[in-house]
């Protein structure tokens, strides 16, 4: 019998006893209670991550930025700046990696969570011998909440009845409110999550947008856990879907960085270099990397834009830094909560973001964000950047990004952008601060420039709390930490990180740090070439923006790191590399097969996730029955909608007049004509073709009898990412496939005469190649 000593007399075949720490006789009175201790006993910090999307280098103002943020200011004011932390290419690694202290492949994650390849790199969901910080931290009585972005789950089981292994819930969070998805709506999130669970909505109020009810919910989560326990320390997890596009800000934040970007990425990029350097996070005559010219990743002079170039491109920016303003009024409504509370002293905030900025926007910058991603052979007139009124730029109305110069000036001063292992895509802003547990010394300027990797923040928030890591988790032996903890080098600024190497990989680009070299290969995007790496040499302790390749110099170095790289990918899970276009985004052929296969959805069936909804028209024929019953010559309403303002159609009677209106990436189409008396269904009818468009027709049955009300020849095709909204049935729910009937007639509900809608998918037409590459092209910039 373990525990303590209890009364003898109870037989050997007695069950339920062990553990117990009392005694136990055959009535109470000859007994004593115990109670297992809650804790044991210690105040442990209370632990906020705050983790940007897409944020560069220097967008913030403690690394340069002339973007106005004195709530993350204030944070670093008492804190530490790692000027030398790196992360993953793209997001859904770096949050495994996060999260759990492991490296990424290792993790399961290689890559984003859009597919499912079938190797143990890109599982793409966490295993079960994978520990997380939030499980580490509730077992030693934490409380752990997380808002925002997750992007650990395949997309393929966002939807109900799907696994949720890798749901929040699953991975240690006592209760979870955000998006599943890789990016999102500010303003008509497509779909969010409630624990575990999809929020019903049907129409956002006014004046919604997804920062501020994140910001809600987190504060909510925190005053709630206070009001029941006023000591057990809480971890809030805030992965905001900021920055990453499609960029929308509310009005009153873009009003105030009006005209802050007439001078042009250029000067913009000076500007910010200097304050680096004056404010020690590099040394004076630390070169700068000059602007990327590589073909694909140029960046023009800011000076040989035409003046309708520049006027348009400053608009993009203006909106980026209402984001981050928004970001930063955020942070300090969660600041001033823990001041309220009296535990700001007793809180460690770490403030970072999952990878350098992006060149998604293209050369131009898009104001019809899904159309951006379509690349390869797709019909020569497809429009990357539908040319909207620019005053619209950054409203609800469209989905825009800015040019890649502006990203090239997020990643001041390094080179390239997200996706790359070069410094641009990796060194990313971190802040952290603990005033009661960590202080400084008078002279102490709080900038730490020892390298330190995205695994090393988990072992570092569980030393710094003083929390010791089970070995097991649901009784299976926990895979071994890769990161290591990187407390003593905020404590003492002079000591050497014990963070000496780390490989990268990420869609063939490859990198390998030891000791102050980088080694670096960025891939050309030729399949066949992915295991012929160009290798690049820098010594980025006199040289962090990688400007003077030395591989010619130091062949033997190379040829080290190579090794060291080869091995560490073995070691990683990294191989195999994929050598066939869209490879990478392979799906489990019996979940294609189900997820575009017929279906039925009654009236007032909620909206169906957006992934599901596109396996029916992916590439494909499709056929879209509406049943109606007693349908009124005075009824009226939306009979199906499919996507927003980014792309969608939908299917409407109005005022006796049946409607088809095609949303083409921003680009509206409507065709009419009158309903026929006693209608029975409404049949929608895509026909695909080769060249990536549409055919539509739509006919009404009366009597039995087929006919034809309107059409729409030539359309091109919503591929990619888009429709992004799901299916809706009887209104257009979210976000608006047509904003005109949107502000006339709101969702537009259809009367209980409308009875179902069917999907029937058919025949795919587009070329497989064709297929693949447009699909490897979105999930790389969906991340």
């Amino acid at each position: 019998m373990k525990g303590h000593e209890v009364t003898s007399g109870i037989p050997d075949y007695a069950r339920g006893y062990d553990d117990f720490g009392g005694t136990v006789g055959r009535t109470t009175s000859a007994s004593t209670p115990w109670w297992p201790a809650d804790t044991d006993g210690r105040r442990r910090p209370n632990i906020v991550v705050v983790l940007i999307d897409d944020l560069g280098y220097s967008d913030i103002g403690p690394f340069g930025a002339e973007i106005p943020t004195p709530n993350i200011d204030r944070i670093a004011a008492t804190g530490y700046r790692l000027s030398n932390y790196h992360t993953t290419p793209v997001c859904s690694p770096a949050r495994a990696a996060l999260l759990t202290g492991v490296n990424p492949h290792r993790a399961g994650y290689g890559s984003v969570a859009n597919s499912d390849p079938g190797f143990p790199g890109l599982r793409l969901e966490l295993a079960d011998d994978v520990l997380t910080l939030p499980e580490i931290l509730r077992e030693s009585g934490y409380a752990t909440f997380a808002v925002g972005k997750w992007h650990l789950v395949r997309d393929a089981d966002m939807s109900p009845g799907r696994s949720r292994k890798s749901w929040p819930l699953q991975r240690g969070f006592d209760s979870y409110y955000g998006s599943l998805e890789g990016l999102n709506s500010f303003f008509h999130p497509n779909q969010l999550i409630a624990d575990n669970s999809v929020v019903d909505v049907d129409e956002y109020p006014e004046g919604y947008y997804v920062t501020d009810d994140l910001t809600d919910r987190a504060i909510g989560q925190v005053k709630a856990l206070r009001a029941h326990d006023a000591d057990k320390p809480f971890f809030l997890y805030f992965a905001h879907i900021a920055m990453h596009g499609p960029h929308q800000v509310k009005p009153a934040d873009l009003d105030r960085h009006r005209g802050r970007y007439a001078d042009g990425w250029d000067e913009v990029r000076r500007r910010r270099f200097a304050k680096q350097v004056a404010d020690g996070l590099f040394d004076p005559g630390t070169p700068i990397r000059e602007r990327n010219t590589e073909p694909g990743y140029d960046a023009p002079p800011w000076d040989d834009l035409s003046d309708e170039e520049k006027n348009r491109y400053q608009r993009y920016q203006e909106v980026y830094a209402a984001l981050v303003d928004s970001v930063d009024q955020s942070v300090g409504r969660i600041v001033d909560l823990l001041d309220d509370l009296g535990e700001l002293d007793d809180t460690i905030i770490v403030f970072t973001s999952d990878n350098g900025g992006t060149a998604e926007g293209g050369a131009e910058g898009t104001r019809s964000y899904f159309s951006q991603f379509v690349h390869g052979p797709v019909p020569p007139d497809w429009e990357r950047d539908v040319p909207h009124d620019e005053s619209l730029i950054g409203s609800p109305e469209l989905g825009v990004h800015y040019p890649r110069g502006w990203g090239q000036a997020s990643n001041t001063p390094f080179r390239f952008y997200k996706g790359q292992t070069f410094a641009g895509g990796v060194r990313v802003p971190f802040v952290l601060s603990w005033p009661g547990g960590l202080t400084r010394a008078a002279d102490d300027n709080g900038v730490r420039r020892q390298f330190a990797y995205v695994t090393d923040l988990a072992p570092t928030l569980l030393e710094l709390a003083g929390v010791d890591t089970p070995r097991t988790r649901h009784g299976v032996d926990a895979i071994e930490r890769d990161g290591v903890s990187v407390a003593e080098f905020l404590r003492e600024p002079d000591a050497a990180s014990p963070r000496t190497e780390q490989y990268a990989e990420f869609g063939g680009h490859r990198g390998f740090y030891r000791d102050g070299w980088k080694l670096l290969s960025l891939h050309d995007g030729d399949p066949a070439d992915v295991d012929r790496p160009q290798w690049e040499l820098y010594d980025v302790r006199t040289d962090p923006a990688e400007t003077v390749d030395v591989a010619a110099d130091h062949p033997d170095v190379v040829a080290e790191l190579a090794a060291a790289w080869d091995e560490a990918a073995w070691r990683n899970t990294v191989f195999p590399l994929f050598d066939t276009v869209g490879d990478q985004v392979r799906r489990r052929p019996a979940e294609a097969e189900r997820f575009a296969s017929d279906v039925r959805l009654l009236r007032g069936t909620p909206t169906l996730e957006r992934y599901r909804s596109s396996r029916l028209i992916a590439y494909r024929d499709f056929e879209v029955v509406v049943e109606l019953r007693d349908w009124e010559p005075s009824d009226e309403g939306v009979l199906v909608a499919h996507g927003d303002v980014q792309g969608g159609y939908l299917v409407v009677v109005e005022n006796g007049v049946l409607s088809f209106v095609y949303n083409a990436y921003g680009r509206v189409h409507r065709v009419s004509g009158p309903l026929p008396e006693r209608p029975e269904a409404v049949t929608l009818r895509a026909q695909a073709s080769d060249d990536v468009r549409w055919d539509f027709t739509v006919d009404v049955t009366v009597d039995g009898a087929e006919s034809r009300v309107a059409d729409l020849p030539r359309a091109v095709q919503l591929v990619g990412m888009a429709p992004w909204t799901g299916i809706s049935v009887g209104l257009d729910a979210r976000g608006a496939v047509d904003s005109d009937l949107r502000a006339r007639r709101g969702v537009f509900r259809a009367p209980e005469s409308l009875v179902s809608v069917t999907y029937r998918p058919g025949r795919v037409r587009v070329p497989e190649p064709i297929r693949r590459t447009i699909d490897q092209q979105a999930a790389d910039v969906a991340d």
